[in-house]
């Protein structure tokens, strides 16, 4: 391989939201632990984008910056080679991340009280997103086929047919449960909410993390119909690892549309910054090799915690997923409780994966922790092997 994948990248004494030992001894009171939460990357940034961002701090003057010709036609130019999409540059409004931008898009094209649906077990802050704007989380659950989540399109159709039911907050691909939707998928989706008037905002942050012979395919992509009626939201953040950059992507076709989601940010004054400006531009011009070095990387160690599951703790139900670094294991068959499945995770095993049941209100994440495994093999071995030596002792 022509990237490093395998060096471990010490966060610890930085202020990292991941690793920084004073945020972990705040949010579970241990430190020590093996992070393996937040969904960010443990790899070197590609050099590239590293090159890049060197480069623009060499000019010793960091003022506003603008989304300029070059930062558009990047994220322009990588739709088309990557997903086959031809967008144009007008079509994309700046946010300074995908969550920002959800928040917006909730404000902007529902109104207070009106129920906003989303497809559980789900993104932990879509609940928020949702609620802290006056709107109603509506919960479509997906149906879990033995690790295989499909959507429940009989109970979609009848919330969305709810009059006070105005937009669809689509996670695609899925998070936490590694799905990339089918054409046929968003298609009917896609058909649902227009025929009941229903705005569909798109979080398409993931796209790029998707693993062959599965397809990301952009919902506006799909049809003239489907991109008059919704928002998409992307970012190189995930793919890269540049959240800390913040900078993201919402690529709104219909001029109606874009003109309301102006109206609720601009007065905001998002300009993307520097830093952020040059990493998005060099990522998407100069980042395809790292890319796909990455996604090979990624697709085995998916592969590697299935085998070391099935050696040391078959009780443990895994799919490897389509999308996403992310593993949803599902530990119901041990019959622990929530509280003591976390406690083992955390005061056992001292790894900090996400707990299932703040990804739903349904009940549908209970039992299940989302593991990221977007880092060195040696880490996560260790990370699973010290899980594996928890459930040995009970």
């Amino acid at each position: 391989m022509k990237y490093d994948f395998e060096t471990a990248v010490d966060r610890r004494k930085t202020n990292s939201a991941k690793w920084s030992d004073e945020h972990l001894l705040d949010q579970y009171g241990e430190t020590g632990l093996i992070s393996s939460n937040i969904a960010d990357m443990d790899f070197r940034v590609a050099p590239e984008i590293v090159d890049a961002v060197r480069e623009r701090a060499d000019f010793e003057n960091y003022g506003y910056c603008f989304p300029d010709k070059a930062f558009l036609e990047a994220c322009a130019g990588w739709q088309k080679r990557r997903n086959g999409w031809d967008i144009s540059t007008d079509w994309i409004v700046y946010m300074p991340g995908v969550n920002a931008g959800i928040i917006a898009a909730v404000r902007a094209f529902t109104s207070p009280g009106d129920r906003v649906i989303m497809q559980t077990p789900v993104y932990s802050p879509y609940h928020t997103h949702i609620s802290s704007c006056g709107r109603v989380p509506a919960l479509n659950s997906l149906i879990n086929n033995d690790g295989w989540y499909e959507i429940d399109f009989a109970d979609l159709e009848e919330k969305a047919k709810d009059p006070k039911t105005t937009a669809l907050l689509l996670c695609s691909p899925h998070n936490p449960v590694g799905r990339a939707w089918k054409g046929e998928e968003l298609e009917k989706i896609g058909r649902i909410c227009i025929d009941n008037g229903l705005t569909v905002i798109s979080d398409e942050i993931h796209s790029d993390l998707v693993y062959a012979p599965a397809k990301h395919i952009p919902f506006a992509a799909i049809s003239d119909e489907f991109a008059r009626h919704s928002i998409i939201c992307t970012a190189p953040t995930k793919t890269f690892n540049l959240a800390g950059l913040f900078v993201s992507d919402m690529i709104i076709p219909d001029d109606d549309m874009r003109k309301r989601y102006r109206e609720i940010t601009d007065p905001y004054y998002f300009w993307p910054g520097c830093f952020g400006s040059a990493a998005q531009t060099a990522a998407y011009s100069e980042g395809e090799a790292w890319l796909e070095e990455l996604l090979a990387v990624l697709k085995s160690n998916a592969e590697y915690i299935a085998d070391f599951l099935s050696r040391r703790l078959p009780g443990v139900r895994y799919r490897i997923p389509e999308a996403t670094y992310l593993a949803w294991l599902d530990f119901r068959d041990y019959g622990l409780s929530n509280a003591e499945l976390h406690d083992l995770m955390i005061h056992k095993a001292k790894v900090a994966p996400d707990d299932g049941p703040t990804f739903s209100a349904a009940g549908d994440g209970d039992g299940f922790q989302r593991l990221n495994f977007a880092c060195p093999r040696s880490l996560l071995d260790e990370a699973l092997t010290r899980i594996a030596g928890a459930f040995e002792t009970l």
